[in-house]
Formats: C-alpha cells, sequence, structure tokens
C-alpha cells in the first residue's frame, strides 16, 4: 500500500480510464481501485476485466469499489468497500482468505472495528474538503491520521481533498499511501502528477 494509490474517475477524466489506469501502472502505483457508480453492471464488468489484466500484466494489486460480484467476476485481487456496503467479514466469506479488502472510515472507532473484524487496509477519509465526494461529510484533517496510525497496525490510505500542497503533511501523519483523483486524471499529463506523489515516498 505505500505511496500513490489510484482510483479511476470517468467523469474527471481527460483520457478515460483505459488510458489512466496504463499511466498509473507505468509509473509504479502498485494498487488500482476501479470505482464507477453510474455505470451498469455489464459495463463495469466488461471494464473492471480491461482494466484488471492492465493490472495483471504489470504486477498492480486491482480492486474493485463497493461491488463484490464484479470483483469475483473479473477476478480482481480484491475490494474496498464504504460503511454502508457489505459488513466485512461477510464480504470476507463470499471473497475468501486470499482477497484484500479495505475500508473507508471517518473516525477512530471505524477504524478500530474495522481492524479487529479483518480489514486489509483503511481509506481513512476525508482529510481535507473534497469535490469528488461532496457526501463524504465534514473533513476530519491530519489529526485523524495521526489518531489511527497510533492505535491500528494495517496500512492506511488517506482520501479526500488530497494534493501537491497538502500531500507531504499527509505522509508526514503517518498515512502509508495517499489518493488524489481531481488533481491527477483531470490534468493532462497523469504520469507527471501521479510521480510528483510518489516521489514524496522516497
Amino acid at each position: 500500500m505505500k505511496g500513490y494509490y489510484f482510483i479511476t474517475d470517468c467523469k474527471l477524466s481527460r483520457a478515460g480510464n483505459e488510458r489512466d489506469v496504463l499511466s498509473a501502472v507505468s509509473c509504479g502505483v502498485k494498487v488500482v481501485q476501479y470505482r464507477n457508480k453510474n455505470a451498469e453492471t455489464l459495463q463495469m464488468y466488461e471494464e473492471a476485466v480491461r482494466l484488471g489484466e492492465i493490472c495483471r500484466n504489470s504486477g498492480t494489486m486491482f480492486l474493485v469499489n463497493d461491488r463484490i460480484d464484479i470483483a469475483l467476476a473479473a477476478e480482481a485481487d480484491g475490494v474496498h468497500l464504504g460503511q454502508s456496503d457489505l459488513p466485512c467479514p461477510t464480504a470476507r466469506k463470499l471473497l475468501g482468505r486470499e482477497k484484500i479488502i479495505g475500508v473507508t472510515v471517518h473516525n477512530l472507532a471505524e477504524a478500530l472495528e474495522a481492524e479487529s473484524v479483518g480489514a486489509d487496509y483503511l481509506g481513512v477519509s476525508p482529510i481535507f474538503q473534497t469535490a469528488t465526494k461532496p457526501d463524504a461529510g465534514k473533513p476530519a484533517g491530519i489529526r485523524l491520521i495521526e489518531e489511527i496510525r497510533k492505535e491500528v497496525d494495517i496500512p492506511l490510505v488517506a482520501i479526500g481533498g488530497i494534493n501537491h500542497d497538502n500531500a507531504g503533511e499527509v505522509v508526514r501523519a503517518g498515512a502509508d499511501g495517499l489518493c488524489a483523483i481531481s488533481c491527477v486524471v483531470a490534468k493532462e499529463n497523469v504520469k507527471e502528477e501521479i510521480a510528483k506523489f510518489q516521489a514524496l515516498f522516497k
């Protein structure tokens, strides 16, 4: 989980999900999460298969947001679940022990609960105000990363309103990885933007 964590966003993307994922894996990104909230199931499945193949060919972990059925059908490495999705233990029964399960958390209590029921990593969100997910809730700030880092052992990926100006704070607070969406996929040179974030972990 160390480094920049890539999440697709077809609405913001200038190049499209496939080209974005190709750019991400060429920069050495270790995790790609496929997120497409508005697509029909068949479209999601077909795109997940294509993106998953790109990731497998580069040795990159490929996760699907929310949809356990799509993750299984596309033979993804795992899923990322929100607080309103299926509980982690239920997802584990469906996916098996070998698959990766990430869980979004918004406070320490949720983080402790997710770790205790078997999450492999946590998405800590939102750290700052984010336009990508306006319903994400009130920004928690850097302190939440520091607070959770002291109490849990699994990797933390910081998400929400992160950009080149505040990413350094996020890393220093103890995040193992971070995700910035709008300031990457909406830009002309996706590789260049990712490389800047990757450099923070070297």
